[in-house]
């Protein structure tokens, strides 16, 4: 019987060394140690981001839709060289809201934005486009 609780006293040891190892960890980078994600604080969001003029153009059914992006970049460059596209911006929502119906428009609004961060990344050549959220609207 000794021998068994010498093991599990062992075992439990261990667990509280490492899972103490771990806290410290994950509190040392909670205080301000540089984070290893590559995420954007909120400031760098704003900073890199560039609000699109409000579009409007016609869907496949002939419905009319008014709509404007806000368009988050990786960087100040890439912020810069999306603002100098703004034509291909407009082009390539044109070109995909042409393919929607009235339906696909109101539930697709998710998808319309992944599909315009895709086509303008592939366009891209000082850095990347990271999101792109909707911000208006309008569906008549």
């Amino acid at each position: 019987m000794g021998s068994k609780m010498l093991k599990v006293l062992i075992i439990t040891l261990l667990v509280l060394i490492i899972g103490g190892a771990a806290g410290m960890v994950y509190v040392l980078n909670a205080d301000g140690e540089e984070k290893e994600s590559d995420e954007q604080s909120l400031d760098e969001i704003v900073e890199n981001s560039f609000q699109t003029e409000e579009m409007s153009t016609d869907l496949e059914d002939g419905s009319f839709v008014r709509i404007q992006f806000q368009i988050v970049a990786d960087s100040e460059k890439a912020k810069e060289e999306v603002e100098k596209r703004q034509f291909q911006v407009q082009n390539i929502l044109i070109k995909e809201l042409a393919k929607m119906d009235r339906d696909a428009f109101k539930t697709g609004i998710t998808d319309l934005e992944s599909l315009m961060k895709d086509k303008l990344n592939e366009v891209m050549q000082e850095g990347t486009i990271v999101n792109v959220y909707t911000i208006k609207k309008v569906l008549q």
